[in-house]
């Protein structure tokens, strides 16, 4: 159960994800990953961590990913119960609560997971079991397996692109996402989308339990001409 406890009990709460250069055909690319933040919550705590990519000769930054991860049964750690630790190398580049405008979507889009998705998404080498052993996903507390929550947030920006980028991944500048609820494979995620100038408000309900799962924003460099 501690074995359990430290590999799977956490779970992604946001993140964003910078991009400078879409191409990175020819480069010699690098990765730093450091420690951004750190807030002991009490029974948990919230650890922030920043990945930078950059061309390893010229030294430019191709791009940025924080992220924020909820550790269940980690926090408890301060000195004082009074004053809680609390790190943040860079408060402005936490991601930030959106606000989903009351008005009806700019467009709508629907999209159908399978029940293998979870199987399938392994392949990009998160093999947590929590996404594929039915007993693991019973002791963290669900019926059954659930997506990953990249997976969730990859069908979240391909609705983007279709509708709103006419089908150009160029066009994406950054991506934000928080993460609100677990998806099942083989449960319908509908993608609502909001113009803001040059941002995409986005919200993803599944269908199925009209439960939203995921909300964020998707920044642009410019508005597709044929919108």
């Amino acid at each position: 159960m501690v074995l359990i406890d430290i590999l799977y009990f956490w779970s992604s709460v946001a993140g964003s994800l910078f991009i400078w250069y879409a191409s990175t055909v020819g480069m010699q690319l690098q990765v730093k990953t450091s420690i951004a933040g750190l807030h002991d919550k009490g029974k948990a705590a919230i650890l922030e961590i920043e990945t930078l990519c950059y061309d390893r000769v010229s030294g430019q930054p191709i791009f940025m990913n924080r992220s924020t991860i909820y550790l269940r049964g980690a926090g408890g750690f301060s000195k004082s119960f009074q004053s809680p630790f609390s790190y943040s190398k860079d408060s402005a580049k936490q991601a930030p609560v959106v606000r989903i405008p009351k008005s009806e979507p700019f467009a709508v889009f629907e999209d159908g997971t399978l029940r293998s998705q979870a199987l399938l998404y392994r392949l990009s080498g998160d093999y947590n079991p929590l996404h594929s052993d039915p007993i693991v996903a019973k002791v963290a507390g669900f019926s059954r397996p659930i997506l990953h929550g990249l997976c969730t947030l990859g069908f979240a920006v391909r609705a983007v692109i279709r509708c709103i980028c006419r089908g150009n991944p160029d066009i994406v500048k950054s991506i934000s996402g928080r993460f609100l609820l677990h998806v099942f494979p083989g449960e319908t995620l509908v993608t609502e989308m909001w113009l803001d100038g040059l941002r995409v408000l986005y919200r993803v309900k599944v269908k199925e339990r009209n439960k939203p799962v995921l909300s964020g924003h998707v920044g642009l460099h410019r508005l597709s001409s044929q919108l």
